[in-house]
């Protein structure tokens, strides 16, 4: 299996409905201690394949990927230059899973604070009922676990910021557990989307509602990542700050 960088006609999959139609975007940078146990407990389900979205980890992670990858037809790398933001990642690899015949497309990290179990209930609910799912802190039956005040004040905190200004009808528009149908992520422009960090889930939540697509929400666990540390920083705050109010004037 050939493993090459950047663009999508060169990732190393070919769809077949039969084996899987699933495919989960993870990026990465510097999660080579979490990535191995992680594919290894999604590529447990028969539907689901993985595109690892690296930005040339120095701990090695997709050089990693890339290894695994020689073993595991449903194991791909989209390898890029450097690290370049959480959305940009997620584009490009979105665009990659539309290229090679996903109908289901997922995004989790791939720090363990998103656990491979709930991805049968977020397929399940996206089969039957909605366009986009989201795994949700923030609903009964949801919770964090391990965090801080400072931090649960930040993250309910930003989601009803989001939510007054937006308008959206969703308890956790911040959360990176999803399922996309393919239909909204053809719809979305991707070309339009201008977040690159947190904001990002946020932006594609509204532009998801503002196209007309079904948005659902099922209960998840969130602890705090297994190892490694935070991509968490101040100024991807500032930008989700900004980013919310740029959307409600119409200038993203």
């Amino acid at each position: 299996m050939m493993i090459k960088p950047m663009t999508c006609s060169i990732v190393p999959l070919v769809y077949n409905p039969s084996i899987a139609d699933c495919t989960v975007v993870i990026p990465t940078y510097n999660e080579r201690e979490n990535i191995e146990l992680l594919l290894t407990r999604i590529l447990e389900y028969p539907r689901f394949r993985v595109l690892v979205v690296d930005d040339n980890s120095p701990d090695g992670t997709g050089r990693h990927v890339a290894a695994l990858a020689q073993q595991e037809p449903r194991l791909a790398l989209l390898s890029r230059p450097g690290k370049r933001g959480l959305g940009t990642a997620y584009v490009e690899g979105f665009r990659c899973a539309l290229a090679t015949g996903a109908q289901f497309i997922f995004e989790m990290d791939a720090d363990f604070s998103h656990d491979p179990c709930y991805l049968p209930q977020l397929l399940a609910a996206a089969e039957t009922r909605y366009d986009l799912v989201l795994g949700s802190r923030y609903v009964r039956g949801g919770g964090t676990t391990d965090w801080g005040l400072l931090r649960q004040c930040i993250s309910r905190g930003g989601n009803l910021y989001a939510g007054m200004i937006l308008g959206l009808p969703i308890a956790d528009s911040t959360g990176g557990f999803r399922c996309y149908r393919r239909a909204v992520l053809e719809t979305i422009n991707l070309n339009a989307v201008c977040s690159n960090g947190y904001s990002f889930q946020i932006e594609m939540a509204y532009r998801t509602c503002r196209a007309g697509f079904r948005i659902g929400e099922i209960p998840i666990i969130f602890p705090d990542r297994r190892v490694g540390k935070s991509k968490m920083s101040r100024r991807i705050v500032i930008e989700a700050l900004i980013n919310v109010w740029r959307l409600r004037l119409g200038l993203m």
